[in-house]
């Protein structure tokens, strides 16, 4: 076949080809990235944080009234790879998927299945003694008692549900139920079982059934490490100020109900979009989960938590809003309710401080 090209046509052309192929190797990932991506006053604050952090990949929404006005990915979502962060990326959810379990127990709640001032022992009944004075409106708000996981608990051992219940149930409760709040994720897990316990379904399936897809959240799940998932972020640790690949844990540790989601952006673009309807639970439901719980005397919680959120007012915007981290992921939801805007930050780096970031960006919009 003869050529297109005349002798020095060629002869440019080679050169012109072999300069394009150079390019990835004259700069860096992150070079190319930037070179890419529009200049704004919130991208600039975003990168500065994540060059501070030293943070992989970032992807952030911005959301008003439930409509979605920013998606954007930052950085790299694998270093080894040099995959870019963009808005389908799937990071690890951290704690902010405890929402998601307290947004169930309460589906159950209106259902008539569950009652919020029903002792763990209904549903618990070989549990200790103690658990007759706990109530599931008590695990919901951590305000119950109980504990976090024991220093001696292993994280790369498989545990069946039973097992893992036999050694929550072996930790005595921190303090008399409803006298006191501490941050429990062992609350939480347990909350998993008891929805298995009540539905008969593994608390992601029902998660499946009841909100991913009725939300069209098209690639929400539980955490597993097996499946061929597209668009997976890998998640980072620093190390002596290197960047390390995430701690491994056991495959059965990573399907608790204290936080074992995957999602983007995209999935809680839709999930903050629903919370402003009723589609999955009254307003009345919401705005329980939305208030500080109170514990028997009726003073608010010391921790400011409703049930799956966090409540607080910042330079006089009230946000609900949730931190997550878990196995080289930090993720956080702020959602200014009365200002109908949400900033969402999920980063693959375990000592980012995503909050700071979304709460930087609000500000940003607050005063545009």
């Amino acid at each position: 076949m003869s050529s297109i090209f005349s002798d020095h046509q060629e002869d440019y052309a080679l050169k012109y080809f072999h300069f394009i192929a150079l390019i990835p190797s004259l700069f860096s990932p992150l070079q190319l990235l930037a070179a890419d991506q529009t200049t704004d006053a919130v991208a600039d604050f975003v990168r500065a944080e994540m060059q501070q952090q030293h943070i992989p990949g970032l992807t952030l929404l911005v959301s008003r009234s439930g409509n979605p006005i920013r998606t954007e990915g930052f950085g790299l979502s694998n270093l080894e790879l040099s995959v870019p962060a963009k808005p389908e990326t799937i990071f690890q959810s951290g704690s902010v998927g405890k929402q998601f379990t307290a947004t169930a127990v309460m589906m159950l709640v209106e259902a008539g299945k569950v009652g919020l001032e029903d002792p763990l022992t209904k549903y618990f009944p070989d549990a200790p003694a103690s658990w007759k004075q706990v109530t599931v409106r008590e695990l919901l708000s951590h305000t119950g008692g109980f504990t976090d996981y024991p220093k001696d608990f292993d994280e790369r051992k498989d545990y069946t549900e039973q097992q893992v219940l036999k050694i929550v149930e072996a930790i005595p409760l921190a303090y008399s139920p409803g006298t006191s709040w501490s941050y429990s994720n062992l609350g939480y897990l347990t909350l998993g079982i008891l929805i298995h316990k009540v539905t008969g379904q593994f608390y992601g399936e029902f998660l499946q059934q009841r909100i991913f897809r009725p939300l069209a959240m098209s690639t929400a799940r539980i955490i597993n490490e097996a499946d061929i998932i597209p668009n997976r972020s890998a998640g980072y640790r620093l190390v002596n100020g290197e960047h390390k690949n995430q701690e491994w844990v056991s495959p059965s540790l990573n399907t608790t109900a204290d936080g074992s989601l995957y999602f983007s952006i995209l999935d809680l673009a839709k999930w903050d979009a629903a919370l402003y309807t009723e589609t999955l639970l009254k307003k009345s439901s919401l705005a329980q989960m939305w208030t500080v719980a109170p514990l028997r005397d009726g003073r608010p919680n010391s921790g400011h938590y409703g049930y799956g959120w966090f409540i607080e007012v910042q330079d006089g915007h009230r946000v609900i809003e949730h931190e997550g981290q878990w196995q080289g992921f930090r993720t956080q939801i702020s959602r200014y309710v009365g200002d109908q805007l949400t900033v969402v930050v999920l980063t693959n780096l375990a000592e980012a401080k995503p909050d700071r970031i979304a709460h930087g960006v609000a500000s940003l919009y607050f005063h545009k």
